[in-house]
């Protein structure tokens, strides 16, 4: 089942897409630099928006991989199957 805030990703655009991750990792920066610092009240926010940066991150990819031609996808394919063969 997906999550709410995954829901919430895929109706943004791209471009709102890449503000958000670009917000929140500036975010997540500030955050441990002043959990360095000082400390923060609640430690366990970083690990949440690590995760988010994770869920952005991945809904750009998808986003990504849905645009490619199709012999792009054979390509990538083939380059896939190699690596595994090493």
């Amino acid at each position: 089942m997906a999550t709410k805030k995954y829901l919430e990703l895929q109706d943004f655009t791209s471009e709102e897409l890449g503000n958000e991750l670009n917000e929140t990792v500036a975010q997540y920066k500030k955050m441990k630099f002043d959990h360095a610092l000082k400390g923060l009240e609640n430690p366990m926010a970083l690990k949440e928006v690590r995760r988010d940066i994770a869920r952005m991150k991945t809904e750009v990819r998808r986003r990504a991989l849905a645009e490619q031609s199709e012999e792009q996808m054979a390509n990538r394919t083939r380059i896939r199957k190699r690596r595994r063969n090493k």
